[in-house]
């Protein structure tokens, strides 16, 4: 248990640096967006949708189903809100249990040696581990992990116990209950149940390839190949499930997720689909550049045979078979075991006694594979016995570091990335198995003592430079703008627009237009850059700029709803009515189909609907409103706040004077949202209307007390004292709404109104001075109405 305990403590120190960390990239949208996490959505939620939120079924979806994943996020979320240190310590204690785990696993292989041990410390210390431990989101490639490696134990106990005890069924349960754990984890989860078979076959049964079709025939390997086919079986039955759960089409991407896949060249895409797992394996080589993603050119495509990548491609696929096939034909008489040299099965180590594959032959004649009357139970106590040969294990290993990267080489379906470092939190346990194997094989064939101890000195500078790495990476991931900088390098278009939203969340608005115009330099068509900088040029009222970005956004991706949305709100503020209409309606003509948020797209497509309601209001279409608010209610989002479009129905009924309908919707907006001011002031308007002062008064003065820095609540506050001929009170609050709205026309000039209603004359001249100064002409024309 000692090297279980180091590793795990090295793989929990190596961490402790992101307890401080932010919430960062993918964690917005899988948590602080996501609706699943909030205690007023039904828990069961979970089970239908997505990891990001999205029902699975929808065309949209991600159709990444981890519900267990987002089960442990709402956990997180009921015990400590949006805090996200509560968030990065349970992902920081799973990989230290992981790494424990994997360590006692690494024991069956190696013994009780420090191989074993350098097995955990060089899992625990790994740099590619930081996206899945320091990003929250990466909690679902450590939580498959963990239950990969308790299902992959499950099956080891069930070899070992296989014909000696009944509690061998217990075992295979287990071993089927944690695969399917891990796969609703994550989906790649499900692959143990294919290394368990490899384990079963090559290292417990140590079968080689010639071996495999001969052995099918003998009655005696029955209960090997019921296991093989359970485990079929079960595999089967849950990625079919897994299928028919999400609707039985594969997810959808864009373009700049998987550019390969968007490719019309057969050629480019098999060349760049080859090329990627070189590249995976050189970032578990050496992991010195790393980013949050890869995708858009970060990685550009190999379009030619000409390309020089593909002579990494072609030495990657010649090594790997070379490797597979001298591990799966076997050795020779020699071997070593632990790290010592054994010959024809002399040497003993660490309490394990191991055999030279002349000797293992012998022992097959005599036991479980020849022998009816011991029925296979000396045959498994003699194996329990051995540790695996080196070519057991690096078959093994070379099927850990595979097997579970397979869904994502897009061999079977076209996968939403081009690199996830997180993805290969499960294949690098096969690649540390791999490294210490190679360690372990170099150091038995050194013959001086130099060496070895020149390889070992070497392994442990290996293991303290790749914790070096992760304790600086992990600096990364403290905000997002530290991460986004750290990115640059790799992908400079995605790094500099994520890096503008930061910077323009920060107010450094100069910034964060030179942010977003660097992106556009190197990806010119980002329909959410040019986006993002429309809406940053029209905050700072540069219109005309911010309807070329907008009209540009939307070409580029018509589907943009809140594109549409800031395009028609501009043109209304301009007085170009009729082309703010068109533009709403469009908006709210766009279908979700295939989007990859609908959730934001239904808010903008309500957001539109409310804005052209607002348009027909305006005009003194009430009924065209209504007609159109009724719309946004029905297409609007669970996530979607309402008060606004409710009060706004309100306000309409009112204008057609039906009060009993205005005064329902008014409650409405209340009850959505019990401190929204104008609803408050809208209320406050009908029950004066209606008689009942005192209410009304009440709902004025619970305005004020909401937002004391708002004029416009003192103004109506004033009004209804006017008409209630409080002149003195009411010329006080228009004082107050003056003094704290001194640059909007209608508040001065009413407030010089209501002054000289309550016969402050030169106060009122005062005001009314003011008000010239700001619109000269209209003053004029006030006066001459206020004079009639």
């Amino acid at each position: 248990m000692v090297a279980e305990l180091v590793s795990g403590a090295l793989g929990l120190a190596l961490y402790l640096n992101t307890l401080g960390a932010d919430f960062c990239y993918d964690d917005s949208r899988a948590i602080k967006t996501n609706q699943d996490l909030l205690p007023e959505t039904p828990w069961t939620h979970i089970f239908y949708n997505d990891f990001w939120g999205t029902l699975l079924t929808h065309s949209g979806s991600h159709k990444s189903y981890r519900p267990l994943c987002t089960l442990s996020f709402r956990i997180n979320h009921a015990v400590g809100g949006m805090d996200p240190w509560g968030y990065h310590l349970v992902n920081v204690l799973l990989h230290a249990a992981v790494t424990g785990l994997f360590t006692n696993f690494s024991r069956i292989l190696f013994g009780d040696g420090y191989w074993t041990l350098i097995a955990g410390l060089l899992f625990a210390s790994h740099p590619i581990h930081t996206e899945a431990v320091a990003g929250i989101v990466g909690r679902a490639d450590i939580g498959a992990c963990l239950f990969f490696l308790l299902s992959l134990m499950c099956y080891v106990k069930h070899c070992s116990t296989r014909s000696s005890s009944a509690s061998t069924w217990g075992w295979i349960l287990g071993t089927g209950v944690c695969a399917g754990c891990s796969m609703l984890w994550k989906e790649q989860g499900v692959t143990v149940l294919a290394i368990s078979a490899v384990y079963d076959i090559f290292v417990f049964h140590r079968l080689k390839m010639h071996q495999i079709i001969p052995a099918l025939y003998k009655r005696k390997n029955l209960s090997l190949f019921f296991s093989i086919g359970l485990l079929t079986s079960w595999g089967t039955a849950l990625l079919g499930v897994r299928l028919y759960w999400m609707g039985n089409k594969p997810p959808s991407f864009s373009n700049s997720d998987n550019p390969a896949a968007d490719s019309d060249s057969f050629l480019t895409r098999t060349l760049t689909f080859l090329y990627l797992p070189t590249k995976n394996l050189w970032l578990l080589l050496c992991p010195d550049t790393l980013s949050f993603d890869w995708s858009m050119d970060a990685v550009p495509l190999l379009k030619a045979v000409s390309d020089w990548r593909n002579l990494h491609t072609v030495a990657f696929y010649a090594g790997l078979l070379l490797l597979a096939y001298f591990s799966l034909k076997g050795s020779g008489n020699e071997r070593e075991c632990n790290g010592r040299s054994v010959m024809n099965g002399k040497q003993n180590a660490n309490g394990y006694s191991c055999h030279s594959e002349v000797e293992y032959k012998t022992l097959e004649g005599k036991s479980g594979f020849a022998s009816k009357e011991e029925n296979g139970i000396k045959r498994h106590e003699i194996q329990k016995l051995q540790l695996p040969s080196t070519e057991n294990i690096v078959i093994l290993s070379l099927s850990l570091l595979i097997v579970p990267f397979v869904p994502a080489t897009n061999l079977f379906f076209y996968v939403g990335f081009v690199i996830a470092e997180r993805v290969l939190y499960v294949p690098s346990m096969g690649f540390c198995l791999l490294v210490t194997v190679g360690v372990r094989a170099l150091y038995v064939k050194a013959q001086k003592r130099f060496l070895k101890n020149l390889i070992f000195c070497s392994t442990a500078a290996l293991i303290v430079f790749y914790g070096l790495k992760t304790v600086v990476r992990n600096g990364d991931w403290q905000n997002e703008e530290m991460l986004y900088r750290s990115g640059i390098k790799v992908n400079p278009a995605k790094a500099w627009g994520n890096l503008g939203n930061v910077l323009k969340s920060q107010s450094k608005i100069s910034e964060a237009e030179s942010a977003y115009r660097n992106a556009l330099y190197y990806r010119s068509n980002m329909a959410d850059m040019l986006y993002n900088l429309g809406l940053l040029l029209q905050e700072n009222s540069r219109f005309s700029e911010a309807l070329h970005y907008y009209k540009l956004a939307i070409g580029s991706r018509p589907t943009l709803a809140s594109a549409y949305l800031n395009t028609g709100i501009i043109l209304m503020n301009q007085g170009k009515t009729e082309e703010a209409r068109r533009t709403f309606l469009k908006c709210s003509e766009i279908s979700d189909e295939n989007l990859k948020d609908p959730h934001a797209h239904k808010s903008s497509v309500t957001s539109c609907l409310y804005n052209l309601g607002k348009l027909f209001h305006e005009q003194g279409h009430y009924e065209d409103a209504l007609t159109v608010y009724k719309e946004a209610i029905q297409k609007m989002p669970r996530q979607f706040a309402p008060q606004s479009l409710y009060n706004m129905i309100g306000e309409a009924y009112m204008r057609m004077s039906r009060l009993p309908e205005a005064e329902h919707w008014y409650l409405e907006s209340l009850r959505s949202k019990s401190d929204h001011i104008p609803a408050h002031l809208t209320y406050g308007k009908l029950l004066a209307l209606t008689g009942r002062k005192s209410e009304a008064e009440k709902y004025f003065v619970k305005a004020i007390q909401l937002d004391p820095t708002k004029g416009n609540c003192y103004m109506h506050y004033g009004q209804f004292l006017l008409e209630e001929s409080r002149l003195i009170e009411a010329a006080e609050m228009a004082k107050k709404a003056a003094e704290l709205d001194n640059t909007e026309f209608d508040v001065v000039f009413n407030a010089a109104h209501m002054l000289r209603q309550a016969s402050l004359n030169e106060e009122a001249e005062k005001y009314y001075e003011m008000a010239a100064g700001l619109r000269p002409n209209e003053l004029v024309e006030n006066v001459v109405v206020q004079q009639t």
